[in-house]
């Protein structure tokens, strides 16, 4: 049920709903990983409650690590556990301002929440106005409000409320600074703004109002209904409120509660209205287990279809490996039978099996040969790369070019010109032939015989004088052949056969029953004989019947003795099997303890061995340790007496500078009182006071300079001495040093081995 309804809206600030409020969550959520401190500086971000500010606090400090390695100046380059190379400090310095409140941006929210609803609630207080700064739509904010839509499918939907123009005053932004000058307008493609309804729905505006006393609207009971939960209605609200309106209308019709009369009536009929919610309880339970169980059966059938396009997806898949590995092996196969024939062909051409040399006349007068045409299955490819060699000009493969290049060619080359051929001279000037001509003379006779002897008719032969003989050649055996014939010819054939083979067992059979015949009276004469031998038959049967009942009971006899030999040696061999299956255990278990045995020898022994050679190096390692710290102390030393001299120039520098500006000062002062005193003195003296003057000048100066510089040559000379003398013990306690520790380090690696040598011999002997 959907009203349109005209507000007034006297001041309509754009309302930010929750679902945007999410949305730049999740948004500022996504970018967390590079902008840590988002959810204190961007005031755009907006946690959902105090519980995930903290713990956005908690990422951004595991995100930006305050830990710090400090490398160890002693042990920076070891690689060993007790002695770390670097140590881990917790920096002090934080990334976060001072001034920045880390606290939680909702409190604010809720203090604004708190005074809107005490404003609604006591009509005599006064909301404080807010202010809004400049967004700066057209400055440094303005990507925010722009990005390109992406509706394909949008229908617009009909408002369901209608608001009336604003009358309010328009806001007046404060003058835009100087420092960035406005971006110029541009034709877009698109736009969209952050609030548009089809991208981010806000909720629509709800005017205050103010109910009268003894007055329920039916408007009111609408409130829990929110845009996007209930608004627009459909037909689930359309009952909703249909239900509630009878529910209404049956709570006005029960009996008062201050009636005793009534009570029973009235139990009975909320018991009857609790029934009738029951059951469409039970409905409404029954129509969302059907709802569920459609989704559940429409979600099956998905899962099945996805796993049919799966099992296909895989044997297509499957069918197209072997489809491909059959064509490879048909491949290998076709390639293998070719190269088979080649081969029998080859071997066809030289039966006999003879080493032919080759043939080089013979190549090259054949232009189907190797040297001509090389086949590519024996490594030779002549036309690779052809394309490379092909010439590709302008003037030869256009008409424009050829015409261009006909007009730069000289005039001979188009209009030839003919020229009648001079008379050939054969002579010299002394009337005899050259010696080309004598040779063209030569040759045109040799070519004439050779011409007349071509076509020289043949005469006819004469007939012999005398009889001759033509020897006779000797007749070729002839070749056998094999017909190839068809199924019919070859059934045919093959009854011809069949009927031979009956007709001449037919034959056979004819001759024997003709001999039969001739015959019969000596046949009839065996058979009394045998007649009178039937009595003789009978007792050697029952003679054989005797023997054959002894052999018979020898033989049961046998059996039995062989029963009991076979049983005897039945259990020898299986008491002979245990023994030698003991035995043999025995001795395999003896020689898997011999080798186990053998293997830890050579195990302890490789054992002691590593721990020789790892003593060795934890020596060497010390001993280069001791050397590296003895190093690094006078690497230090060096570097102290260096600071320390360095520091002492300094201050003797500034020492001396301010010490010369102070004289030069004092200097100037005096020379001045002097000038005045010697210029009064000048305008006073006479001759005999200037040279005296002259006089002590020269004594002052020049003298005292002479000895200084002697002064100077033999305080040089004096440190010259112990300069050199202190060089020479340095040099030599460095060289006994260095040749000490040389000779410790390799007493200790000679008594290393000797250790080494005496473990492994008393192993040896030991084992």
């Amino acid at each position: 049920m959907s009203h349109a309804v005209t507000i007034e809206e006297p001041q309509a600030q754009p309302q930010v709903s929750q679902t945007q409020y999410r949305a730049r969550s999740r948004a500022g959520n996504h970018i967390s990983s590079n902008r840590a401190y988002d959810f204190l500086y961007d005031p755009l971000f907006i946690v959902s409650s105090e519980k995930d500010h903290t713990q956005a606090n908690i990422q951004a400090t595991l995100i930006r690590s305050r830990l710090r390695k400090v490398p160890r100046f002693k042990t920076m380059f070891s690689n060993l556990i007790h002695y770390p190379r670097y140590s881990l400090y917790w920096s002090k310095s934080d990334p976060v301002p001072p001034f920045i409140s880390r606290e939680w941006k909702g409190h604010e929210e809720r203090h604004r929440e708190a005074l809107r609803q005490l404003a609604i609630t006591d009509t005599s207080f006064q909301m404080p106005r807010e202010v809004y700064e400049d967004p700066e739509v057209t400055g440094k904010n303005r990507y925010k409000y722009f990005e390109r839509p992406f509706l394909p499918f949008f229908q617009q939907m009909p408002f369901n409320v209608v608001y009336a123009i604003s009358k309010a005053e328009p806001y007046t932004f404060p003058p835009t600074s100087t420092k960035h000058l406005s971006i110029p307008s541009k034709s877009t493609v698109g736009t969209q703004t952050d609030y548009r309804d089809a991208d981010v729905q806000t909720d629509p505006y709800s005017p205050e109002y103010v109910v009268c006393q003894d007055s329920i609207p039916e408007l009111l009971t609408l409130a829990t209904l929110t845009w996007g939960r209930g608004l627009p209605a459909g037909q689930a609200e359309v009952e909703m409120i249909e239900r509630a309106r009878e529910k209404r209308a049956w709570e006005a019709t029960l009996p008062a509660l201050s009636d005793t009369s009534q009570f029973e009536k009235r139990r009975k009929m909320m018991n009857e209205m609790e029934r009738k919610e029951w059951a469409f309880r039970e409905q409404e339970i029954e129509k969302l287990q059907e709802i569920r169980l459609e989704v559940l059966k429409e979600l099956l059938r998905k899962r099945e279809e996805n796993q049919n396009k799966v099992n296909m997806k895989h044997l297509n898949a499957r069918w197209s490996k072997l489809q491909e590995a059959k064509e490879a092996k048909m491949a290998k196969i076709q390639r293998t039978h070719v190269s088979t024939i080649r081969k029998l062909v080859g071997k066809g051409k030289n039966i006999e099996g003879k080493l032919e040399r080759r043939n080089i006349i013979k190549d090259y007068s054949d232009y189907a040969s190797q040297v001509y045409g090389p086949l590519s299955r024996l490594g030779c490819f002549p036309d690779n790369n052809s394309e490379d060699f092909v010439v590709k000009n302008y003037y030869l493969n256009t008409y424009e070019g050829l015409v261009e290049l006909e007009s730069r060619l000289p005039d001979f080359v188009t209009q030839p010109r003919i020229r009648a051929p001079k008379p050939k001279v054969i002579t010299t000037k002394a009337g005899f032939l050259k010696r080309a001509a004598r040779l063209d003379y030569e040759l045109a006779e040799v070519h004439k015989a050779l011409l007349d002897k071509k076509n020289k008719v043949l005469e006819a032969r004469k007939p012999p004088r005398f009889l001759q003989r033509n020897p006779i050649p000797q007749p070729r055996l002839p070749t056998p052949t094999l017909e190839m014939t068809s199924n019919e010819e070859e059934e045919i054939e093959m009854a011809v056969i069949y009927l031979q083979k009956l007709l001449r067992g037919r034959v056979v059979q004819n001759m024997m029953f003709e001999g039969k015949e001739k015959r019969l009276e000596l046949i009839q004469e065996l058979r009394t004989c045998h007649a009178l031998q039937e009595d003789e038959n009978l007792v050697k049967k029952a003679e054989k019947q005797v023997t054959l009942a002894l052999q018979r009971q020898k033989n049961l006899h046998e059996h039995k003795v062989s029963l009991v030999e076979n049983h005897l040696a039945g259990l020898e061999g299986r008491a002979l099997a245990d023994m030698f299956d003991f035995l043999s255990k025995e001795l395999v278990r003896l020689q898997e303890e011999r080798r186990i045995h053998a293997f830890v020898m050579l195990a302890e022994r490789q054992r002691r061995v590593r721990e020789a050679e790892e003593s060795g190096r934890r020596q060497v390692e010390k001993q280069r340790l001791r050397e590296e710290d003895e190093i690094f102390k006078e690497v230090v030393k060096v570097h102290h007496s260096t600071i320390s001299s360095y520091l002492e120039d300094i201050i003797l520098n500034t020492e001396a500078n301010t010490a010369e500006e102070q004289a030069r000062a004092e200097i100037e002062k005096m020379a001045e009182k002097i000038n005045d005193i010697a210029y009064e003195m000048e305008s006073r003296r006479t001759y005999l006071q200037s040279e005296e003057i002259v006089a002590e000048l020269v004594y002052s100066f020049l003298i005292p300079e002479v000895q200084k510089y002697f002064v100077k040559e033999k305080v040089r000379n004096a440190q010259r001495k112990h300069i050199l003398a202190a060089h020479q013990i340095i040099h030599s306690y460095t060289e006994s040093m260095v040749q000490k520790r040389l000779t410790e380090g390799q007493q200790d690696e000679a008594s290393n081995a000797a250790m080494l040598l005496e473990k492994e011999t008393q192993n040896e002997n030991n084992s």
